[in-house]
C-alpha cells in the first residue's frame, strides 16, 4: 500500500476516497475517491464502556467507564446524529457501564455500580428500574426478545479480568439469574429473530474462550450454536474484542485480536465459507459492526502510523469492492478504534466509533456517513500499446480511457492491470489516471510470444467495478548488431587487426556474447577462433592472412531466445 500521510485529514486507501472531516488523514488510493461526510466530537470522559444508538429520534448515547473508585459518579453523553451534543447525563455516586436501547426506541437503559437506571430518550429523565448486585468491574446490557438481560462480575477491584460473571435478566423491577455465567468480563449483543450473542474475553481462567448464539423468546435464556477456537495443542485461542449479527442475522463476525475478522455461520458458528480480507498488516482487530441496511461491515483495529485504524467495506465478502480505510492520530481523532466502539444507524447512513488514544483516557466519537449512491464507470475497449513493435525486455505502454459518472473524485482514479503470457499471470500494480480519462500501463514483457494485458477499475464504496478490457500484444525478439572498424589495407607480415562493438537491447544477457568469426579470401572460406565480447561490448579480431588481395572477415551471433542474432562483414586488401 502506497500511503501518503498528511496531518488534519481523512485517510482512505487501497481504492478509497479523500473523506472531508476533521481530524483524519489522507492516504494515496488507488481508485475513485467516494465524497463522504465525517463529523468528529470530543467526548467529556476519561473512559469508556458502551454506545449504543436510538434510531427513532436519531440520537447516540455514550457511557463512561469510571469503575476505579465505588463512588464514582459517571457520565452519559447523548449527540445527535450530527454531531451537536444534546445532554449531559450524571449518575451521582453511580459509576456507568453499559448501555442498552428498547425495541422501540423510548428508553435507554444503563447499568450502574448497583442498580439499572431508564433513561427517557425525548426528556433524558433517569427512573430507577431494578437492584441488582454490586458490580466493582464494569458490566454489560443487552435488549433481546423483549427482554433486559445485563451481566454482573463479582470480583474485588484488581481481580476483574479473571472474575466469576454472571448473566442476569430485569424482570418486572427485579433482576433474576439466568444460570449462565463463567469467567471473565462475559459480553453481550442482541440480534435480530429474538437471539443473542455472548462473548468471553481471554483470561487465565479462561485460556479457550468462547463465543455463543442464545435464543431470547421463551421466558429463560436457551443456548444454540456455541463455539471455542483452540486445536489440540491449545494453539488458535480466540482473543475476543468485539462480535456483531448481520443484519439478516445469517452471520456472526468477531473480532478477534489474534486473528482479525471471523465471519462465521450464525445457526452453528462455524467459519462462513468465504471470509473477509485481512486487515492490513500491523493492525489488531478490537471491534467490529454490520450496517443495519445489510450493505456494509464496519472493522476495527488498534495501528499505529500510516496503518489504517478502520475499515468500511460490503459486508458481502464476494464483493471486491475495496474498502475505505481510515488511518486516526493524535489529539484531533484519537488513536485506535475502541474495542466495542462501533454501531451503526438502522439505516446503514451513519457509523458511529469511538476512538481513543494510546493511553486509553481521552476518547473521540466520529461520525461517518458513507457513500449511499454508486455511480457507473467505464474503461474503454480499444487499448492500444506503443512501440508498435514489442520488444523483450524493452519498454512497452498500454494505452486507454476510463470514464466515469457521478461527480469528480478528490484524488486520482487509478486503474489496475496484470500481464498473462506462457510464464502465466503477473501482476503490474496501479496506475493513475489523469484528469481527461487517460492512463497509461508501463510494462516490460520479458517472454517472446503474446501477452495479455488487462486493464480492471475496482470501484470503492461510491463508484461499482467496471468490466475489464483486454488488449493482446505479439511481443518480438529484441535487436542485437556489430559494428565493425577495419584497415582498408594490410599485409600478410604484420597482420589484419579489427576492432568492433556488439550491442543486444532489450533484457541482459547472462553472458557475454561470443562471436563466430569466418574468413573469405581467393582460396575459400574457413572459421577462425571466436571472440568473446568484452563487458563494455568491445572486441578485437586479430589475423595473419593466407594469401593476398581481397580478404572478407564476416562476424556473426546466433542470437538467444529473447534477441535476434546478428552479422557484420569487413573486407581488407592484402599485401604481400
Amino acid at each position: 500500500m502506497n500511503t501518503a500521510h498528511r496531518s488534519g485529514r481523512l485517510a482512505a486507501a487501497v481504492l478509497a476516497a479523500a473523506l472531508a472531516g476533521t481530524g483524519l488523514t489522507v492516504a494515496a488510493a488507488p481508485a475513485a475517491h467516494a465524497a463522504a461526510s465525517d463529523a468528529v466530537v470530543k467526548l467529556p470522559m476519561s473512559s469508556f464502556s458502551a454506545l449504543a444508538v436510538d434510531n427513532v429520534h436519531r440520537q447516540v448515547f455514550v457511557a463512561d467507564s469510571n469503575t476505579g473508585y465505588a463512588y464514582n459518579s459517571g457520565t452519559v453523553a447523548v449527540y445527535s446524529f450530527t454531531g451537536e451534543r444534546l445532554a449531559t447525563i450524571t449518575t451521582n455516586q453511580k459509576h456507568v457501564s453499559g448501555l442498552a436501547v428498547s425495541d422501540d426506541g423510548s428508553t435507554v437503559y444503563v447499568g450502574l455500580r448497583d442498580r439499572i437506571d431508564a433513561i427517557d430518550t425525548t426528556t433524558y429523565q433517569q427512573t430507577f428500574v431494578a437492584n441488582t448486585y454490586t458490580d466493582t468491574c464494569g458490566r454489560d446490557l443487552a435488549h433481546s426478545g423483549g427482554q433486559l438481560y445485563v451481566t454482573t462480575p463479582y470480583a474485588q477491584p484488581g481481580e476483574c479480568a479473571g472474575s466469576s460473571t454472571y448473566v442476569d435478566a430485569v424482570v418486572d423491577g427485579a433482576y433474576q439469574r439466568t444460570g449462565w455465567n463463567d469467567s471473565g468480563d462475559l459480553q453481550l449483543e442482541s440480534g435480530p429473530g429474538d437471539r443473542m450473542l455472548m462473548g468471553q474475553p481471554r483470561n487465565a481462567s479462561a485460556p479457550n474462550p468462547f463465543v455463543t448464539v442464545f435464543d431470547t423468546s421463551g421466558d429463560g435464556l436457551v443456548r444454540n450454536a456455541a463455539r471455542r477456537f483452540a486445536d489440540s495443542e491449545g494453539k488458535g485461542a480466540l482473543d475476543f474484542k468485539d462480535m456483531a449479527f448481520s443484519a439478516d442475522g445469517a452471520k456472526v463476525a468477531v473480532a478477534d485480536a489474534a486473528f482479525g475478522t471471523r465471519l462465521l455461520n450464525a445457526d452453528d458458528l462455524s467459519d462462513a465459507p468465504a471470509g473477509y480480507q485481512a486487515l492490513p498488516s500491523g493492525a489488531t482487530a478490537s471491534a467490529v459492526a454490520f450496517s443495519g441496511d445489510g450493505k456494509y461491515i464496519a472493522r476495527g483495529a488498534s495501528a499505529t502510523g500510516s496503518t489504517p485504524d478502520l475499515l468500511v467495506q460490503p459486508a458481502d465478502p464476494a464483493d471486491a469492492t475495496p474498502p475505505l480505510e481510515f488511518v486516526f492520530e493524535g489529539s484531533l481523532d484519537g488513536d485506535r478504534v475502541a474495542p466495542r466502539g462501533m454501531e451503526w444507524s438502522a439505516d446503514g447512513s451513519r457509523l458511529f466509533a469511538v476512538t481513543t488514544n494510546t493511553f486509553g483516557n481521552q476518547y473521540w466519537l466520529h461520525i461517518v456517513q458513507p457513500p449511499a449512491v454508486q455511480y457507473d464507470v467505464r474503461l474503454d475497449g480499444t487499448p492500444t500499446h506503443s512501440p508498435a513493435q514489442a520488444v523483450a525486455g524493452e519498454p512497452l505502454s498500454v494505452r486507454g480511457r476510463l470514464e466515469y459518472d457521478g461527480p469528480a473524485p478528490a484524488e486520482p482514479m487509478k486503474v489496475t492491470a496484470t500481464r498473462t503470457d506462457a510464464n502465466g499471470t503477473r501482476d503490474l500494480g496501479t496506475f493513475t489516471v489523469r484528469e481527461d480519462g487517460s492512463y497509461t500501463v508501463l510494462d516490460e514483457p520479458d517472454l517472446v510470444g503474446d501477452a495479455t494485458y488487462t486493464v480492471s477499475y475496482l470501484g470503492d464504496l461510491t463508484h461499482r467495478p467496471a468490466t475489464d478490457v483486454t488488449h493482446t500484444v505479439s511481443v518480438g525478439k529484441a535487436a542485437s548488431s556489430i559494428a565493425l572498424t577495419a584497415p582498408a589495407e594490410a599485409s600478410m607480415s604484420t597482420g589484419v587487426e579489427i576492432t568492433g562493438t556488439f550491442t543486444a537491447q532489450g533484457k541482459a544477457l547472462p553472458d557475454r556474447a561470443v562471436l563466430k568469426v569466418e574468413r573469405t579470401d581467393r582460396l575459400g572460406t574457413g572459421t577462425l577462433s571466436s571472440v568473446t565480447v568484452a563487458t563494455d561490448g568491445t572486441f578485437t579480431v586479430n589475423d595473419i592472412p593466407r594469401t593476398r588481395r581481397e580478404t572478407t572477415y564476416r562476424l556473426s551471433w546466433q542470437g538467444d531466445d529473447l534477441h535476434e542474432g546478428a552479422t557484420a562483414s569487413a573486407t581488407v586488401y592484402v599485401t604481400r
